[in-house]
């Protein structure tokens, strides 16, 4: 399969090593960390990838700590690390951080009526995930057909959802993929 489809780049997009303490809880900006062990193993398996692909030594990351830290164990090893807003996870607002125990349930209600509509916790609503995550593209040299990228998995979804499902964004939060496993490798157009 090539990579090149219709002058599109396929990502090569890893979800982002599994951070502490945030089992239960709302997240989206908020800046939790990840052991530097997994960063690193994650460095590692992406490296290897690049190597038997031929992919671009450039990796693209959210600034947030989850996703940066990979991006800077491959630094190290030679890689340019672009650090780029666009790949952010959704913005919760006053939810973010916050146990899902402690969101009044009629708040989450009417965020799930209205999924792709309403901003959580007065933050980002979901079609503004979609449009970010559909309009992005590598800002870094070298252009490639292939770019590799360290997400989120609300961004990872997102750009799945509107491949699969242009001009149709969800209506209900049931309509919406569950989250792939942390780590994850997805290639997406």
């Amino acid at each position: 399969m090539s990579d090149l489809v219709a002058g599109r780049v396929t990502l090569w997009a890893w979800r982002h090593p599994k951070p502490e303490n945030v089992a239960g809880r709302c997240i989206g900006r908020t800046d939790v960390t990840v052991p530097a062990r997994r960063a690193k193993r994650l460095a590692r398996r992406i490296q290897q990838a690049a190597r038997r692909h031929g992919l671009a030594k450039v990796v693209h990351t959210s600034p947030l700590q989850r996703c940066a830290l990979v991006g800077r164990y491959l630094r190290r090893w030679g890689w340019t690390h672009v650090q780029d807003t666009t790949l952010l996870e959704l913005n919760f607002g006053s939810w973010d951080g916050l146990p899902w125990r402690d969101i009044p349930q009629d708040r989450i209600d009417q965020w799930c009526k209205a999924f792709a509509t309403h901003a959580p916790g007065d933050g980002e609503a979901l079609q503004s995930l979609l449009v970010r995550a559909a309009a992005w593209t590598p800002l870094s040299p070298p252009i490639s057909h292939s770019a590799v990228v360290v997400a989120h998995a609300g961004w990872m979804l997102a750009r799945r959802w509107v491949h699969e499902h242009p001009q149709q964004p969800p209506q209900l939060a049931a309509q919406w993929p569950a989250s792939p496993p942390y780590g994850t490798l997805w290639r997406l157009p």
